[in-house]
């Protein structure tokens, strides 16, 4: 009897053990998961805006920096010279555009001295022609007494000479006014000449924006000889010493964002059927395999890149050898946004690990908790 008591409770707790076993196996199993999961996060290249030896570097290799931090620094020496010399620039600009100013407002007055010059003129050329025609009249008359005996021949010579002088007024007036349009002609094309050249008024003319400008330019590139942290990270592999010729747009060091650590997790095709964006998933690291990391799948990537067909020798295609009874599963990224980093837990871009996904959470569902994954799945 006692061995047949011994006997049960050996099967209670195996049938107990081959539960949690296929429990188990159904957790792990059944839901997906992948051995091929890394850490990644947003690897951000430093690069100088500006060329110059570098004089000041208060960072070093595998630092954590704040954004705003100061990275380097490029002798700013140059660029100061730069400045003031875009600064006297401006100044310089500025008085050569206050005498074009002047001389715009010179060649106004020009013009306008010019049409007065020929209203005058024209005034005067009326004035002639009644003074003609008076003159006319007196001589018409002193012709008409003069045979009747009515006046002297002196006063018909002098009505004479008043109408040629008359008729001599009046070509001279029509010679000035020729000359006073030439004038204007000429006025006008002075002002044209000075506007031209002066361009808009104030601060809209264009040699003054130009200069203006160039001096904005002088003054970022002294600022860019300061090369701060554009966001907080962990500077990586930083090769730079003082002295260091940094080159403007050639990358100089490598910044690993902090606010963007993530885990891609490569799961085989025949698996993401039944993935959905927001289910629950647990990340064990191989760094850290007793202490899960909790997230939920962010997104599932729409391709990856196919060798067949990729152009090999003499132009002709790529294509890699088959077998038909083996059919391998293609990897397709899924990104897992960390919610849950457990203290003590570093994260390092490439690290390893294995990743979870628990399908039928993103609606809401609660998820069993963290725990780490076995071994075996390791």
């Amino acid at each position: 009897m006692k061995l047949n008591r011994s006997y049960l409770l050996t099967g209670l707790f195996v049938l107990a053990a081959a539960a949690l076993v296929l429990w188990k196996y159904r957790d792990y199993v059944l839901n997906p998961w992948t051995r091929d999961g890394q850490v990644r996060a947003d690897v951000i290249q430093i690069t100088p805006r500006v060329t110059g030896p570098i004089i000041a570097l208060p960072i070093r290799d595998n630092q954590f920096v704040r954004a705003g931090e100061l990275l380097f620094r490029i002798d700013p020496r140059t660029f100061e010279a730069d400045r003031d010399r875009a600064q006297a620039q401006l100044d310089e600009t500025g008085d050569t555009v206050l005498a074009l100013e002047k001389q715009v407002q010179a060649a106004s007055a020009s013009v306008e001295v010019a049409r007065g010059n020929i209203a005058r003129a024209k005034s005067q050329i009326i004035g002639y022609d009644a003074t003609i025609a008076r003159n006319k009249a007196e001589l018409e008359r002193q012709q008409e007494l003069l045979p009747q005996k009515a006046t002297s021949r002196r006063a018909l010579e002098q009505a004479e000479a008043a109408y040629r002088v008359s008729l001599q007024e009046k070509r001279s007036a029509e010679a000035q006014l020729l000359q006073v349009n030439a004038n204007l002609l000429e006025s006008e094309a002075a002002l044209a000449e000075a506007q031209a050249k002066l361009g808009a008024i104030g601060d809209e003319n264009p040699q003054v924006r130009a200069a203006i400008a160039a001096l904005r330019q002088a003054e970022l590139n002294l600022e860019f000889t300061e090369v701060r942290a554009p966001v907080d990270g962990y500077v990586t592999n930083l090769t730079l010493q003082l002295g260091t010729q940094a080159v403007a747009n050639q990358p100089a060091l490598a910044l690993v964002d902090v606010s963007t650590f993530r885990v891609d997790g490569f799961f085989r095709e025949n698996a993401i059927g039944d993935i959905r964006p927001g289910d629950q998933a647990i990340v064990t690291l191989m760094s850290y395999p007793d202490l899960p990391l909790e997230g939920y799948v962010d997104s599932l990537g729409w391709g990856i890149a196919q060798d067949d067909g990729s152009t090999g020798v003499d132009l002709l295609p790529n294509v890699s050898p088959t077998f038909e009874w083996i059919r391998l599963a293609q990897r397709i990224p899924v990104r897992i946004h960390l919610t849950v980093v457990p203290e003590g837990v570093e994260l390092r871009v490439g690290t390893t690990g294995s990743v979870l996904v628990q399908t039928g959470t993103s609606e809401g569902h609660a998820g069993r908790d963290a725990v780490p994954a076995p071994k075996a799945l390791q």
